[in-house]
Formats: C-alpha cells, structure tokens, sequence
C-alpha cells in the first residue's frame, strides 16, 4: 500500500512539476511572442518612416518643350502618361522662351537630377540643349518637331510618331556621339553643334528661308530658298586644317560636319561618321548655273566628297577666313555674318538615346503598343 502511495505520489509530484515546466515554457513563449511582435511593430514603424525620408527612386525625365512647334499642354499630358503606366515619376515639364531656346532649361533639368533629358522640338531647341548636356553623363532623348529634324535622322529615330519617339527617351539604348564647337569670332564665345555648320551659300539659304513658307511646305521650303540663291559671287577663303595644311580658294560654301544625312535621304557628307572623333569638311565651288548642275547629280548620286566642283577633307579642327562678311549657320540656324568661323570636334561628348535592337523591330512591323 506504501509502496502504491509512494509510486502515486511520485507520479502526482512528477505531474505538478511537468505542468509547471510546460506553464513556464507557455508563460515565456507568450512573453516571447509579444516581444516579437513589439520588436516587429518597431521595425515596421522604422521602415514605413525610413521610407517616407528616403522614398523608392524612380526613374525621371525632364521634358523641354518649344511651344511654337507643338500644342505643349498635350505633349506633356502625354508624356505624363506614358511615364506613368512606364512606372517613371511624373516628368519635370519646361518651356523653351524667346530668351532661352533651351540651354539654361536643361542646366536647370541637371541641377534636378533627372536620369533623361528630352528636347521636343526643332534642330535649335535640340542644339541648345545639346549644348547643356555635351560633357554630363545624362542622355538626351529627342522628339523631333522640327522642319528638319537632322540629328533625328542620323540616328535613326522615329520621326512621325510622338509617342514613340518618348518611349526612346526613356528606355532606348545610350550612344555617344560626337559634338561640334564653333567660335565666330576669334576670342569670342564657343558654340556646339550636332550636325553641321557652314559659311556661304548654304547659310545664306536658311537666312532667307520663309518662316510661312517652312511651315506650309517643310523642307521645300528651302528649295525655294535655294533656287534664288544659286547665282552669286564667290568668296575668297583661306582654310586651315588642324593647324597645319592651309588651302586658298574662291568657294560657295564651306561646311564642317560630324553627320551628314539630309532630308529625303541625302547623303551631303557621305563619308561622315558621328562617333569617329573627326569633321568632314565640305568645299562647294561651282563659278555658274551649269557648274551647280554637276553639283547637285554629285550630292544626289552620294559623291560629294570627291564630285564635280566639290570635294571634301576629314579633321580634328579648321579654321575659315574671309575677306568679305558671309552667312554663317549652326544646324540650319542662322546665327548672322562674319569673317571667321572656327570649329572642332568634341570625340563622344554627347550621349543621345537611340532604339533598341527590340525597338527597332517594333517600329519596322508598325506594332510598338502606345
């Protein structure tokens, strides 16, 4: 009977003594669990406020706009959409004015820290902000709404569809190209340009292009422009390639240029390369109307650079002097008359946004979703 009682004390003690080992283990899992669960509710509380100091980047673009060429209140809604459903922030929007054709809108676009900067709009708005961002390592996207639109050809951008041209901007592959400088007067101010730049006859034709005209008629309007220019007197030049080799001649036209595809698929430098760290100069020297016929069959046929009364020459920097005053152009822009014009090449200085290898399968089947 003792020994029973013993055994059944035993197991009652044993009993006790499990229950109070499993409430402790309970009492410590729950105190546990609340420490857990208040150490969670402060690492939530930590994140949720890490993130409202220090929000998820996002990509964003800053979109320059020239009113003249475009409804600018609908080109920007649409630029906001399309970041919007891109998963882009909202875009910085600017407007490009008589006073700023958009140099100091896109240093303001960099003091912001955009990762694109887009021009919308013609060859001056690109050229001026091209010439904010030669030197940066943010990319320039184009939407061209210009007459012509140079430098949005010879990188193959989609000219006719807006839509497209932005979703370039934002997820098109970056290419360096190089930029021209130009300088009219000897210690005057340095100007960039993309395409090309000229003295003579070919300014003197975007001096005298009709701003009515341009708008009815596009790039014909230049044709025009052209036809009453073809007679004139040459001008004497002294050229001087890389300080070195120097050329008298009496000349139409001298251009200096990193590219040189035209409207309707010209070719007015066809030995141009946009990233070969050279300019190819142009020299066009026809003495009458007969003699410009062979110029034109030599730019038409793609053989200025060794054609009839033109010929042209690769370098880093050239000099052009005259004795008379001429017109001088950046990028089909008229910039007024001098006797000097000095340019060289900045090597891959600008970072353009160009199609993708998938881009540009969805632009040639027509089927990019917008």
């Amino acid at each position: 009977m003792n020994f029973e009682l013993g055994i059944v004390g035993w197991l009652i003690v044993g009993a006790v003594l499990v229950l109070a080992l499993l409430s402790s283990f309970l009492l410590g899992a729950r105190v546990g669990a609340r420490r857990i669960q208040r150490r969670s509710r402060e690492l939530v509380r930590t994140a949720e406020s890490t993130a409202e100091a220090n929000p998820t980047h996002r990509y964003r673009a800053a979109l320059i706009i020239n009113p003249t060429k475009t409804d600018a209140g609908q080109l920007a809604s649409t630029a906001e959409a399309i970041c919007r459903y891109e998963g882009w922030a909202p875009p910085l929007v600017l407007e490009t004015t008589i006073e700023d054709s958009g140099r100091a809108a896109a240093t303001a676009a960099l003091d912001e820290g955009v990762d694109v900067v887009i021009a919308a709009g013609g060859d001056g708005t690109v050229r001026a902000v091209a010439g904010a961002l030669t030197g940066t390592s943010t990319p320039m996207g184009i939407v061209p709404l210009g007459t012509g639109n140079l430098l949005a050809r010879n990188i193959d951008l989609v000219l006719d569809k807006t839509e497209w041209a932005l979703r370039i901007a934002l997820w098109g592959r970056n290419r360096s190209i190089d930029v021209g400088q130009a300088q009219i007067a000897e210690d005057g101010d340095t100007h960039v340009f993309t395409v090309m730049t000229g003295l003579g006859f070919d300014a003197a034709v975007m001096a005298d292009t009709s701003s009515e005209l341009k708008t009815k008629l596009g790039w014909l309007a230049y044709v025009e422009a052209g036809s009453r220019k073809l007679v004139g007197k040459p001008s004497h030049v002294k050229i001087t390639f890389d300080d070195d080799y120097r050329i008298s001649a009496r000349v139409r036209s001298v251009l200096g240029g990193n590219c040189g595809r035209l409207q309707g698929g010209i070719q007015l430098l066809p030995d141009a390369v946009i990233d070969d760290g050279l300019l190819d100069v142009l020299i066009v020297s026809p003495k009458n109307l007969g003699q410009w016929v062979g110029v034109v069959a030599s730019v038409i046929g793609g053989k200025a650079s060794k054609g009839l009364h033109t010929e042209s020459r690769k370098c880093q920097k050239v000099v052009i002097e005259t004795h008379e005053e001429v017109d001088v152009q950046f990028d089909g822009d008229p910039v007024g008359r001098s006797t000097y014009l000095a340019m060289q090449v900045l090597p891959s200085a600008l970072r353009v946004r160009v199609p993708t290898t998938e881009q540009r399968k969805q632009i040639r089947a027509g089927a990019w979703p917008v």
